[in-house]
């Protein structure tokens, strides 16, 4: 009875132990594709800065010609 009770924690700690290292894997892949999309706004916050500075000069960036 005991050694049967030992078997089943020990199969049910083998599959707590695979869980943990999973999550593990899905939060290490999330806090780099966190990091990426920061960086992708960091950069895309930079360039408005740029097209606001530049459209401040008396010119507007992307303005569309009057032809159309």
């Amino acid at each position: 009875m005991a050694e049967e009770r030992f078997v089943i924690i020990e199969t049910k700690l083998a599959y707590q132990e695979d869980m943990i290292e999973e999550l593990n894997k899905v939060i290490y892949q999330q806090q780099q594709k966190l990091n990426q999309l920061e960086s992708i706004c960091t950069s895309l916050v930079q360039n408005l800065q740029s097209l606001a500075a530049a459209g401040g000069e008396g010119r507007m960036v992307n303005e569309r010609p009057p032809h159309y």
